[in-house]
């Protein structure tokens, strides 16, 4: 059975893509951002490409390529394009894929519908990417709680940054949600180093039987 991941965030810039892109590498698997915001510098697909060693074999194309690096709501309202979830289906691809959301759980995607809603629609086990730094607690709680409301199955959340054992322990009791393992930060940042932190803080067994 060929495992699907929905990869969603507490907020942007905490590591989701990088995350992305080592379980990409590590299931073999394809990855689809659907919606791209803001190409003028490296977009998601292209870092997962170069970081997930697929230099670009595997990355499913984006339903939507949007030039404003803003929250997709207001980059398509300002380019004209309306984001429909009827466009927005997953793809069928042979093998495991890893599908990465924008920002965090509910940014929106146009005036009546959010990541969260879609997730919902997919019904496909999401994993929540927390940063350790403080105020994780709150935001990944929330984000929780959040996508319970919508009955948005979970697999279980990462963690990027440095170990902070009690904030860990604490999202995960009280939010009942699986410890995946912890990602840190990389200062050469490389395909293979990803990698090898990736084996070392995770186990691959945690994501091959969804």
């Amino acid at each position: 059975m060929n495992p699907r991941f929905v990869i969603t965030g507490t907020d942007t810039d905490i590591g989701k893509t990088i995350f992305s892109a080592a379980l990409t590498a590590a299931l073999d698997a394809y990855y689809w951002k659907p919606v791209q915001a803001g190409l003028d510098e490296e977009t998601d697909s292209e870092i997962v490409a170069r970081l997930g060693a697929h230099h670009g074999s595997k990355i499913w194309p984006e339903k939507y390529r949007l030039k404003i690096p803003a929250s997709p709501h207001f980059a398509a309202a300002q380019e004209g394009v309306c984001l429909s979830a009827d466009q927005l289906s997953i793809p069928d691809v042979p093998g495991p894929l890893v599908i990465e959301g924008a920002g965090g759980a509910l940014v929106p995607l146009n005036d009546q519908l959010l990541y969260a809603d879609l997730f919902a629609q997919w019904n496909q086990p999401v994993i929540l990417v927390a940063s350790t730094r403080l105020g994780t607690i709150n935001h990944s709680l929330l984000t929780i709680e959040a996508l319970n409301h919508r009955k948005v199955p979970i697999w279980g959340i990462a963690f990027i940054g440095d170990e902070v054992i009690d904030s860990q322990n604490t999202i995960c009791r009280i939010g009942r949600v699986k410890n995946l393992g912890r990602l840190p930060m990389l200062s050469d940042l490389t395909a293979d180093n990803l990698s090898k932190a990736f084996s070392r803080h995770f186990k691959r067994d945690d994501f091959i039987a969804a």
